[in-house]
């Protein structure tokens, strides 16, 4: 049984989804987010191109069911990249970073995910207006393709799905290598800082 009923308008989903989420009103004009990996907490701006994506990516949570879990976030990341983020260059950043790390810890959901994705559409072909919120749950499914049965996937989806992985671990290696640089050049520098006095 879905979590989000077909006949709930999205409103009503959204709101269920922010309370069981423990979301309050969703954030969107908070000026920080917080983000919990695992027992780490992560805090990083709340910037307007973010705000932009993220009230079409929770209402993509409540029409693909995929929770807020980890696993969860990756499996829709894998999902908005395979249907496509178009404009939503927030979306696209946040994503390939999710893609990377559900590949790690649960590729086969991650790659049933990006199947889906080639397969369907979203949200992010338009911008979010508050008429959306007034739609069904099952009427916008059917509008996406999310009322179907998973497909087989074909050639063209499992070479797309390697192409996006190779990006989405180049970014992360690259990321993960900056930050090393960063931490191993501020270890120098206070080093160097001691040896000098």
């Amino acid at each position: 049984m879905p979590r989000y009923a077909p006949t709930l308008s999205v409103r009503d989903a959204r709101a269920q989804y922010f309370q069981v989420n423990n979301f309050g009103d969703g954030g969107y004009n908070s000026k920080w987010v917080k983000v919990q990996a695992g027992p780490l907490p992560i805090y990083f701006p709340n910037i307007k191109a973010r705000v932009r994506a993220v009230k079409l990516h929770d209402i993509h949570h409540i029409l693909t069911e995929y929770d807020t879990s980890l696993t969860g976030e990756a499996e829709i990341a894998a999902w908005e990249i395979a249907s496509g983020c178009k404009s939503y260059y927030a979306a696209w950043q946040l994503n390939l970073g999710a893609l990377a790390m559900g590949e790690l810890f649960a590729p086969r959901r991650v790659y049933a995910a990006f199947i889906r994705g080639r397969h369907s559409l979203n949200l992010y072909s338009r911008v979010f207006e508050e008429s959306l919120l007034d739609v069904e749950v099952g009427t916008l499914r059917r509008q996406l393709k999310l009322d179907q049965s998973l497909p087989s996937a074909n050639v063209r989806d499992r070479l797309s799905f390697c192409l996006w992985s190779v990006i989405a671990m180049s970014l992360m290696l690259t990321q993960l290598l900056i930050a090393c640089a960063l931490v191993a050049g501020l270890v120098l520098l206070i080093r160097a800082a001691r040896l000098s006095a």
